[in-house]
C-alpha cells in the first residue's frame, strides 16, 4: 500500500499512513518554525539548539532507529524525505539532523547489546546532540591515514590528536571518534563513543564559512583524554569498517538535504519569475527562463528518485554503497547547478542578500564536499563497476 502525499508542488508516495502523518508534522514545523527564522539566524551565525530540542521532543531526530531504544522505527525511505522537507526550509538544521543520525549509527549498528541498552536511549531520546569525527587536518579524503592515537592504559585509552571539520564541534553532547589503536593502516583504526565533557577534550573556535553558518564546524583537540575501553564500539581495529558503513548511510542524508535545498531554490525562482515583468509579460513566460526552470525541475526530480531508490535498497537489506555514492554525487551537483541558475533567474536581484537564493548558492557548495567529496564518490562508483 502506498499513500499519496503532496504539498507545494512536491508529490510523494509514502509506504504507510504513519509516514504521511510524519510528513504532515514535518511540513508544519518547517513552515512555521524553521523557514521564518532561517535568514536571520544564518546571517548572525546563530546555532539554534532549541530547534533540535524541539525536533527531538517531536520524535524527528532519530527516525531510522529501533523504537525499543527511543527511535522512530521508520525506513530510510521515510526518514530521508523528512530530511528533505526540513532542508527545504533550513538546510543547516536538516544537515544537523543528518549528522546526529550519523553519530548514532555506530552504536546502533555495531554496539553490543549491553552498550545499546546503556547508551542508545539517551542518544536517540532527543535531548542529546551528536557529532562524527573522522577527518583530520592532514587526512580528509584519505581517511585511513588518520593519526589521532589511542594509547592502551589498562582499562582505558589515552587519546591524543586533532579532528577537523566536525559538524557540531563544540556544541555536541557526544562524539564518535575514529582513532588509531594500531599501525596497520585502515586495520589499525578503532571507534570510540566519547562524552563531550571528557577531560582532555576541547573544541576550537568555529570555522568562518561561506555558508551553513548556523551549523557550527570546528576542530576537536584531544590531549591524553581518558576514555574507558568499554566505550569502544566494535572490536579493536574494526573502526574503519564502522566508519565506511556509517558514511554510506550518511551520504543518503546529504543527498536528501541537497534535494530539499534545490527545491527551495526552484520554489523561489518560480515565484519570482511569475511576478517579475519584462517585455510586457512575466519572465516565466519567456522561453529562455522557462527552459531554465524546466531543467531545474527535471534535475531535482531525478535526484529525488535516485536517493529514494538507494534508500529502498538499504531498507531491503541490499548492498547500496555504489548507489548511495551516485545519489550523493547527483543530488549535490544538481543542488549546485539549480542554485546557480536560480540566481540567474533573479538577475541582479539574486546577487543581493535581499533574496534567499544567494544563501542557497553558498550553502549548496559545501554539500559537494562533506561526507566524501564528489571526486571520492566517483571513485566509489568506478570501483564498483564490473564487479557483479
Amino acid at each position: 500500500m502506498t499513500i499519496a502525499w503532496q504539498t507545494s508542488g512536491v508529490l510523494r508516495r509514502l509506504p504507510t499512513p504513519e509516514a504521511a502523518s510524519l510528513l504532515d508534522l514535518t511540513h508544519e514545523v518547517a513552515t512555521k518554525e524553521l523557514r521564518p527564522r532561517a535568514d536571520e539566524a544564518e546571517a548572525a551565525a546563530y546555532f539554534p539548539r532549541e530547534i533540535f530540542t524541539m525536533l527531538g521532543e517531536l520524535g524527528l531526530m532519530s527516525l531510522p532507529y529501533a523504537e525499543q531504544f527511543g527511535g522512530g522505527d521508520q525506513p530510510y525511505e521515510v526518514s530521508l524525505q523528512v530530511l528533505e522537507e526540513l532542508s527545504r526550509a533550513w538546510m543547516s538544521v536538516a544537515v544537523g539532523v543528518s549528522v546526529h543520525n550519523l553519530a548514532c549509527f555506530p552504536l546502533a549498528n555495531f554496539g553490543t547489546d549491553d552498550q545499546q541498552r546503556q547508551w542508545l536511549p539517551d542518544l536517540l531520546g532527543g535531548g542529546l546532540l551528536g557529532a562524527y569525527c573522522l577527518s583530520e587536518p592532514e587526512s580528509g579524503s584519505d581517511a585511513a591515514a588518520l593519526s589521532t592515537r589511542a594509547v592502551d592504559a589498562g582499562d582505558d585509552y589515552l587519546v591524543s590528536g586533532t579532528k577537523a571539520w566536525i559538524t557540531h564541534g563544540g556544541v555536541a553532547d557526544f562524539y564518535n571518534l575514529m582513532v588509531r589503536t594500531g599501525d596497520e593502516g585502515a586495520k589499525g583504526i578503532s571507534c570510540l563513543l566519547v562524552n563531550a565533557d571528557t577531560s582532555g577534550l576541547t573544541a576550537a573556535a568555529p570555522e568562518h564559512k561561506m555558508g551553513g553558518n548556523s551549523s557550527p564546524t570546528a576542530q576537536i583537540h584531544l590531549v591524553d583524554a581518558r576514555v574507558s575501553k568499554s566505550r569502544r564500539i566494535a572490536a579493536e581495529g574494526a573502526g574503519f569498517t564502522v566508519a565506511l558503513a556509517a558514511l554510506d548511510a550518511g551520504r543518503l542524508g546529504i543527498a536528501a538535504c541537497a534535494v530539499g535545498l534545490a527545491q527551495a531554490a526552484l520554489d523561489a525562482a518560480v515565484q519570482y519569475s511569475g511576478v517579475r515583468v519584462q517585455f510586457g509579460r512575466p519572465i516565466r513566460d519567456l522561453q529562455g527562463v522557462s527552459f531554465m526552470l524546466a531543467d531545474m525541475a527535471t534535475s531535482i526530480e531525478a535526484a529525488r528518485a535516485l536517493y529514494l531508490e538507494a534508500a529502498r535498497r538499504k531498507d531491503a537489506g541490499l548492498n547500496f554503497t555504489s548507489i548511495a555514492a551516485m545519489a550523493k554525487l547527483m543530488a549535490t551537483d544538481s543542488a549546485m547547478k539549480v542554485t546557480t541558475d536560480a540566481i540567474q533567474v533573479f538577475g541582479g536581484a539574486g546577487y543581493t542578500r535581499d533574496f534567499p537564493v544567494e544563501r542557497f548558492f553558498r550553502e549548496a557548495k559545501v554539500l559537494q564536499i562533506v561526507e566524501g567529496t564528489n571526486q571520492v564518490q566517483r571513485m566509489v562508483i568506478g570501483r564498483s563497476l564490473g564487479r557483479g
